[in-house]
């Protein structure tokens, strides 16, 4: 039988290309900090990246549309007390930004519509429960204000943002430092690389681990775990002999990997970025000067070499963009943002196609900025998909969604730490007993009260008696 040398994909050609000069961000210093992070994230109104500051931690919000030159004196979000380790935007709201820092807490932040004028210091709302460093910020990608941060005192918490409580707290499931933490697509499990080589799918609801693989990857160096869109486990990490590898892993069954590909013997960390509409994995090594690209599919490998976009300069970290920052017209299908030491280049991944028409294959509908859930419901037990829009005519950002918020909401009125208002529905008839309970005993005191001023009347009247 005649068979087929070359796995047919639309994908095989993708090339990405830098952007000129003139539309990359200059003179930017991006932090030193010897940490594993990404140092930069992204969404179709800015980009966010981690820099230098002196006396604290600090981290800069940039419009997209501004490039070039960056001044020295431009504003920073400059809240925290020591280094920032880690920042991810708001998948539901494009102004708000979450950052994590060497100063043991969680800053949630809120930009203005163009961007900052002064510098920011104060968050919309500090959340404190580490007792260590904090590394990991990711949101939940269904419900509405829902934060998972992951600290070097190797515990997980899970906040509720609108009240700014810790609503679960993770704490003996990982004895050492935890490397990543990745939700899955509708946000009811989470799956954790650990420094003790463990790889952990976790139920966080109800605290308990679902599966684990010990020496998913056996070399001493950091590891990094995401789901993918059908529940199945990606990671990256290093072999025994420090060769870099990729794995993919079936929670139902994680004895046995599904695929393990060694790649290369250098030393950075691989960053993985997963786009679910299209199935492909981008990796990133801090300090390599190349990104590249593998379709993951339900045929053998399953994972599936495409190509490397390679650059002479090295990276020391990278932003990724969601699909509906993406230009369609130009079948763009990923678009990062290179931090070199002073700059950040935005490079582009295209699929060349002739037709100016929209590429339905490339486009699948994708993660819009509205969320199904909010954040009382999922701690109730819901789960909820993602709401799906259409890039046929491009993403266009709604002007009021924030006011369509049912419930007041702390990160749409700006309120700092007053969550007196953010009373969540299933809260309602306790507020109601209380509201009675008040009521009562108001009248009570009116009671007292009167019965005080008729005394006191009485009593003067027995002194003006006495006068006289």
């Amino acid at each position: 039988m005649f068979k087929r040398v070359v796995r047919q994909s639309k994908f095989r050609h993708v090339f990405g290309q830098a952007v000129k000069n003139d539309q990359c961000y200059d003179d930017i210093r991006v932090s030193r900090v010897t940490w594993d992070s990404a140092f930069c994230a992204v969404n179709p109104k800015f980009v966010a990246i981690i820099v230098e500051a002196s006396g604290g931690g600090a981290f800069m919000v940039l419009p997209l549309h501004k490039s070039g030159r960056i001044d020295k004196a431009y504003p920073t979000v400059c809240g925290h007390t020591g280094p920032v380790l880690d920042i991810d935007w708001c998948p539901h709201n494009d102004h708000v930004i979450a950052s994590g820092s060497e100063d043991c807490t969680v800053m949630v932040w809120q930009i203005p519509e163009n961007g900052l004028v002064t510098s920011m210091s104060e968050p919309v709302v500090m959340l404190e429960g580490h007792s260590k460093r904090v590394g990991i910020v990711t949101w939940h990608p269904t419900a509405r204000n829902i934060l998972l941060s992951a600290g070097c005192d190797n515990v997980v918490i899970v906040w509720n943002v609108g009240t700014g409580e810790a609503m679960i707290t993770l704490e003996d499931m990982h004895p050492d430092i935890i490397f990543s933490a990745c939700w899955n697509r509708n946000g009811s499990l989470i799956c954790t690389a650990c420094k003790d080589k463990k790889v952990r799918v976790i139920d966080p609801r109800k605290e308990e681990i679902i599966a684990e693989k010990d020496k998913a990857h056996e070399g001493a160096r950091p590891m990094r775990a995401i789901f993918l869109s059908d529940g199945k486990v990606f990671t990256t990490g290093f072999s025994r002999m420090s060769e870099r590898q990729l794995g993919l892993w079936d929670p139902e069954n994680m004895e046995e990997p599904v695929s393990v590909h060694e790649m290369d013997t250098s030393n950075g960390v691989l960053l993985p970025f997963y786009d679910p509409d299209t199935n492909v994995v981008y990796l990133c090594g801090k300090g390599d000067s190349s990104i590249r690209y593998f379709e993951i599919t339900d045929e053998a490998p399953f994972v599936h070499y495409l190509n490397t976009f390679t650059t002479k300069e090295p990276q020391r970290g990278m932003g990724y963009m969601p699909k509906r920052g993406l230009d369609v017209n130009k079948c763009e299908i990923a678009r990062f943002y290179k931090l070199h030491e002073r700059k950040c280049e935005p490079i582009i991944m295209t699929v060349p196609r002739k037709s100016d028409l929209f590429q339905d294959d490339l486009y699948p509908d994708t993660a819009g900025p509205d969320a199904p859930l909010e954040a009382e419901e999922w701690f109730e037990g819901k789960n909820g998909e993602p709401v799906l829009i259409s890039l046929k005519h491009g993403y266009i950002p709604g002007k009021n969604r924030d006011l369509k918020v049912v419930k007041k909401n702390i990160l749409d009125n700006k309120m700092s730490k007053n969550t007196e208002n953010t009373a969540p529905a299933s809260y309602n008839h306790r507020n109601q007993t209380k509201l009675e309970e008040v009521l009562k005993e108001i009248k009570s005191l009116r009671e007292l009260v009167s019965s005080q001023e008729k005394r006191i009347a009485k009593l003067e009247e027995q002194l003006s008696k006495m006068d006289i």
